[in-house]
């Protein structure tokens, strides 16, 4: 076995030896790389030469690598010594490229673009030099760099007058657009045929380059044939319309029937580029030029690219939309509904429907790609389509289809159906819930892509769907909510368990809408805790803090005094006193968010204490970004009324100074000490005046929302002893009515006939009135229910008839807004334009507060009572 070991250790050895032999092989080479003596002395030169004379050597005689630098330089030669420059180092240029490489070549055509666009430089005098370089090298045989030369041309041409291009460019064209030469210089003439168009006259282009463009339109290569159709769009921006109408559109059409798929696919686009020209058109008859030629000429290709060219359905697809609006206008109802028709088809291409379910069929895989992005491409024409289709037929005409797309197998097709979801929410107005089960299967989709692209307008959209989702009463509303509420819910936990922790970040900073779209009771049983949970185990900093500004929002706009309390209570344990030291950096971070959304005295009163106990806290890192927080902590405090707390302030800073010994935080609180003491005198006056305008704001808002909490609490109460009055009546109008069937029975003869008819009308009036409170508990039960899902929603109904129209009715919430602030018994609250939505939508009910302001509340409550036993009366009459 020894034996065994030693022939094991010594092949490992001699394993490791021939390793080491590989590496001085790899070595050898770099070795040979380096430069001789001879060679460092030919890259070497003259010191005392100047610019111009050093590029002229260096293009002369240097190596590739240095004439590639003047290349590169010469926009800066021109700059400095234009004359010099164009009389010895371009003619050096242009003799260099030559026989110069592809990278040399790309180097040169920038440089010369450069120069042909820098305004600094009087190019006149010089243009003919320099055009001559670019079209000489348009016919090189490199491809790459043909096309770049090109393309410095093409760029070149906005920056060179009008009779440079006729001599220098328009004159050579009439021979490279010849048949004899080669498809490269074919294609070159269509683009540039395509660009000078725009910078002469009608007269000059029908004259000059029309010829040319036929001959180009019927070139016997397809590839030119396309290319040439491409730039049919600005030639007939530079002719106009009546020369558009004789000359470019039968070049269309015929181009639309090519036997080429390609040249049809640009024939296509083109027409639909030019629809607006036709929108505009000056011929009294603008609408039959479409309605004879265009439509007849779309559908028939329509009908064959969907038949026979899947090649061509894409880029179809994503035209679609774009067709439709610019032909709409003179579209007959049939043509109307054709069109449509054909849109549902592309939605559904590529898959099977069986018993409503959306299934892949067994197509080949490239085949199956080319219908995805086809479905891909009718989902980002969904709005677009829409509109074509009318909103309000949406139901009818199109949810089916959205449905589809919304649940597509690919994962694009989902995907770009949530990014536009949005568009399709603001559409459909009041009956946005339509698309709810929808907005619910893209928050539990499987894959977080589609996730992703629902965030980029989820606020808007949760707002929007719950805000206008009261199609059939509020109760719509609170359904909705409830199936909400958990597809938010999924949809964090698997962003959470993803690794993709920016989608996460993103997903928590939408949560801060929550409060204007959720009930507050749904908020604090449902996320709250998750907030906490994120907080306290995440290892994602940027979610951490996203999860505490969430948490601070819903703190803000929570109207419950024991559940702030609670909160509060447990950001102090988990966070302020948490036994992690992570924790407690998080809790500082929470303040930093605090101090941005609440008051200074809400601030100074829950959370500075806190925050300045942790002067002694064991962890180096916690104190020294406590250092860094005292200006802002301090910045908190007003004097006088926080006297108090400025002194603590100061003994925090002494102990630090007296007793601190990590060297960091030792540094950091001497830098801090002088900028606190330079605090108050540095500081413009204006930019003070305008914090604590905007903590007056903030204070008016929390004051606000403290006066909403006790008016729904004296609401409820009202309410709950209104029902007790109403079921009280109930039972006694019961009694009374078998009370005085009995007494009409026992009466004697006597007494009869003396009170026979007050008895008479007193039976009368106890049987009407008992049998009109019965339907009066049902209306009052449900009126009751109706308000109480209301208020558990997030609004603060109000009492009566009007509470409940200010409930109901959006447009009336700016009314009662602009009522509460111009009462007298507060100061004034900021305007509606600043205020959130959540308060401006529940200020209806402070109405009746202030208009009862001095009355105390107990006769509050009897009024209320009153109120309802009279709405009560009144309904059961009707």
């Amino acid at each position: 076995m020894f034996v065994s070991k030693m022939t094991l250790n010594q092949s490992g050895l001699f394993g490791q030896i021939d390793d080491l032999q590989d590496l001085t092989f790899i070595e050898r080479p770099i070795r040979r790389s380096l430069k001789t003596a001879e060679e460092i002395d030919k890259l070497t030169v003259d010191e005392d030469l100047n610019d111009i004379e050093r590029a002229v050597y260096l293009l002369s005689s240097g190596q590739d690598v240095q004439r590639a630098s003047v290349i590169v330089n010469l926009p800066t030669l021109v700059r400095q010594n234009p004359a010099e420059t164009f009389r010895r180092v371009v003619p050096k240029v242009r003799e260099v490229l030559h026989v110069a490489g592809v990278e040399m070549q790309l180097a040169a055509a920038s440089s010369f673009l450069t120069i042909l666009q820098d305004d600094i430089v009087l190019i006149q005098t010089h243009t003919h030099s320099i055009l001559q370089i670019v079209l000489l090298n348009l016919d090189h045989r490199e491809t790459v760099v043909s096309n770049a030369w090109l393309e410095t041309l093409l760029a070149s041409i906005d920056a060179l007058p009008k009779e440079t291009i006729r001599q220098e460019i328009l004159s050579p064209l009439v021979s490279k657009a010849q048949l004899s030469q080669s498809v490269q210089a074919r294609l070159a003439s269509c683009r540039i045929l395509g660009k000078v168009a725009g910078k002469f006259d009608s007269s000059v282009v029908k004259k000059d380059l029309l010829p040319l463009v036929r001959s180009l339109c019927q070139d016997v290569e397809y590839e030119v044939r396309s290319c040439m159709c491409r730039q049919l769009e600005d030639i007939a921006r530079g002719i106009g319309l009546d020369h558009t109408k004789a000359v470019v559109l039968p070049e269309l059409v015929e181009l639309a029937r090519d036997e080429g798929s390609t040249v049809r696919l640009a024939a296509f686009d083109t027409i639909i580029n030019l629809l607006e020209m036709f929108d505009s058109a000056l011929s009294p008859s603008p609408v039959d030029d479409r309605t004879r030629v265009i439509f007849p000429l779309v559908k028939t290709f329509c009908e064959k690219c969907f038949k026979a060219d899947e090649a061509v359905l894409a880029s179809l697809s994503f035209q679609y939309g774009k067709l439709c609006h610019g032909l709409s206008a003179c579209f007959t109802e049939e043509q109307h509904l054709w069109f449509l028709e054909f849109y549902k088809k592309l939605c559904f291409l590529g898959l099977q429907h069986e018993n409503g379910h959306c299934e892949s069929q067994a197509y080949q895989l490239e085949l199956e790609n080319k219908y995805a992005m086809v479905r891909r491409n009718c989902a980002y024409n969904f709005p677009a389509m829409m509109l074509f289709a009318d909103p309000n037929h949406f139901l009818s005409e199109l949810y089916r289809t959205f449905s589809s797309l919304c649940h597509d197998p690919e994962i694009s097709v989902r995907r770009t159906a949530a990014e536009g979801f949005h568009e399709v929410v603001k559409l459909l107005g009041p009956n946005v819930h339509y698309v709810h089960k929808e907005l619910v299967t893209l928050l539990q989709d499987d894959s977080l892509e589609v996730l992703d692209a629902l965030l980029n307008h989820l606020q808007e959209t949760l707002e929007l769907a719950t805000s206008r989702g009261e199609g059939a009463g509020p109760e719509s509303k609170l359904v909705n909510v409830a199936d909400l509420v958990p597809a938010l819910v999924a949809a964090e936990q698997k962003a959470a368990s993803s690794l993709r922790w920016r989608v996460h970040e993103r997903l928590l900073h939408c949560y801060a809408c929550l409060p204007r779209v959720v009930p507050a009771d749904q908020i604090y049983f449902r996320f709250l805790q998750r907030m906490f949970s994120i907080i306290t185990t995440n290892n994602v900093l940027p979610v951490q803090r996203e999860a505490a500004r969430t948490l601070c929002v819903f703190l803000r706009y929570n109207r419950k005094q024991e559940q702030r309390q609670e909160i509060l209570t447990k950001i102090m344990q988990e966070l302020g006193q948490g036994r992690s030291y992570w924790n407690r950096l998080r809790y500082l971070d929470l303040c930093e968010i605090t101090m941005e959304l609440f008051s200074k005295s809400y601030f100074c009163k829950h959370f500075l204490i806190q925050a300045l106990e942790l002067v002694s806290d064991p962890v180096a890192n916690v104190r020294y970004k406590l250092c860094h927080m005292l200006p802002r902590l301090r910045s908190t405090i007003r004097l006088p009324a926080d006297k108090h707390l400025l002194q603590q302030l100061e003994f925090c800073v002494r102990k630090l100074l007296c007793r601190e010994k990590d060297k960091d935080v030792v540094a950091t609180i001497r830098k801090i000490v002088l900028e606190l003491d330079k605090m108050e005198i540095t500081e413009p006056y204006h930019k003070r005046h305008e914090r604590d305008l905007l903590d007056q704001k903030k204070e008016k808002e929390e004051a606000l929302l403290l006066e909403m909490e006790m008016l729904e609490r004296q609401q409820s109460e009202a309410k709950l002893v209104g029902e007790k009055h109403i079921e009280k009546k109930r039972r006694d109008s019961k009694t009374g009515l078998s009370g005085s069937k009995g007494m009409s029975g026992s009466t004697s003869g006597a007494t009869l006939s003396t009170s026979a008819g007050k008895e008479m009308r007193k039976a009368k009036l106890a049987r009407s009135r008992s049998l009109s409170s019965h339907p009066t508990t049902p209306k009052m039960s449900n009126s009751s229910d109706k308000t109480l899902k209301v208020k558990e929603s997030g609004s603060c109904p109000g009492s009566g008839k009007s509470s409940m129209l200010a409930v109901n009715d959006d447009t009336m919430r700016p009314h009662h807004y602009s009522v509460a602030s111009s009462s007298s018994s507060l100061s004034p609250t900021p305007s509606t334009s600043s205020m959130p939505v959540l308060i401006r939508s529940n200020t209806s009910s402070s109405v009746d507060h202030r208009g009862n302001g001095g009355k105390d509340t107990q006769s509050r409550k009897l009024s209320i009572q009153r109120k309802s036993n009279s709405f009560g009366m009144q309904s059961g009459r009707e």
